[in-house]
């Protein structure tokens, strides 16, 4: 579905980036999509579940649809490569992973992944693993040893921290021991919407002071009339955000997931990815985000609402995208 509102001079003029996207990367109406958007960059997710052998796989993958669709997207290794997707009118894809799980017990392993080309780790995925805990498990008791020299390495080799997924005390850990800033790539506010997935003031105000970004989640369930949302609702979840820690520090996060089937849901919402849970209850069979940006085509009328609304020019610019890519220059460097 297309943009039905004019295209907003500040959206054509911004870096727009979206924080995370989990589409159907074997469909090419993702990336036609994309570029319809003009979206300048995304975090990718090519890791959830995946073991090292598996997410060995995906990247092999990812340099197929590089090369396939090489008039449409750039590999986006750091801040400036974002920039030349801009110029060139390309979508620059960041590699990122939603857990931690495809380094499995070998820190050195993170080298080699950075090496081709990751630059975002969310360090934990709904659940308990080697790292620490995520946001939906019984008890979350911080950062484990492992997870503890897991961010000090991610540290040194200039990989952002994504502490969206998340459990409370693991993040707030993560955020303290980071010597860079951290974020989180797409999640809301808990005190505007209460949900485990949605993250704490306490969290939040500490990723803000510490100079990270809080990209505003339009995945349905995570706003206030969850399936039932509208563009209007993820602009309240942005305004909320901008109240809690200041324009400085949101970015969008869309987690759109286009053309995913109905067993990729099954599959992300299981446990450490094998047990199937019924969800069906929660999650209807044909998810689609709120109305009024269901996918990346229709991405701009978000810089025409928040114009609507008042926002300045320069603000909408940091909410688009500059507040990641100032966060990226930051950890990965120009």
């Amino acid at each position: 579905m297309s943009s039905d509102r004019e295209t907003p001079d500040v959206y054509e003029q911004s870096v727009v980036f979206d924080g995370l996207n989990v589409s159907n990367w074997d469909s090419p109406e993702v990336f036609s999509s994309l570029d319809t958007g003009r979206v300048t960059g995304i975090n990718a997710t090519m890791a959830i579940w995946e073991n090292f052998r598996e997410a060995m796989d995906n990247m092999a993958g990812w340099v197929h649809r590089f090369e396939t669709y090489q008039d449409t997207l750039i590999q986006a290794r750091t801040a400036n490569d974002i920039l030349q997707a801009k110029e060139q009118g390309k979508v620059g894809v960041v590699l990122g992973w939603q857990n931690s799980s495809p380094i499995e017990n070998d820190l050195n392993r993170l080298a080699l992944f950075h090496e081709l080309g990751v630059r975002i780790i969310q360090i934990t995925y709904n659940e308990r693993n080697l790292v620490g805990n995520g946001c939906y498990e019984r008890t979350d008791e911080g950062l484990s040893r492992f997870g503890q020299d897991l961010v000090r390495e991610m540290n040194r080799l200039g990989v952002l921290i994504d502490l969206s997924h998340v459990g409370d005390q693991t993040t707030l850990e993560a955020a303290e021991l980071s010597e860079q800033p951290v974020a989180c790539t797409h999640a809301n506010a808990r005190g505007y919407f209460e949900h485990p997935r949605n993250k704490t003031d306490d969290a939040l105000r500490l990723i803000a002071e510490r100079g990270g970004v809080i990209g505003a989640n339009a995945f349905p369930p995570f706003l206030r009339n969850g399936f039932e949302s509208t563009l209007n609702d993820y602009v309240d979840a942005i305004d909320d955000l901008v109240e809690r820690v200041g324009i400085d520090h949101v970015g969008i996060g869309t987690d759109y997931t286009q053309n995913q089937p109905k067993a990729f849901f099954d599959w992300i919402f299981s446990q450490q990815g094998t047990k199937l849970m019924d969800v069906s209850d929660a999650y209807p069979e044909n998810l689609l985000h709120p109305t009024g940006m269901e996918t990346p085509d229709s991405l701009s009328n978000v810089a025409s609402e928040l114009q609507r609304r008042g926002y300045r020019t320069e603000d909408i610019t940091k909410i688009l995208g500059g507040n990641f890519l100032r966060l990226f220059s930051q950890v990965w460097g120009e």
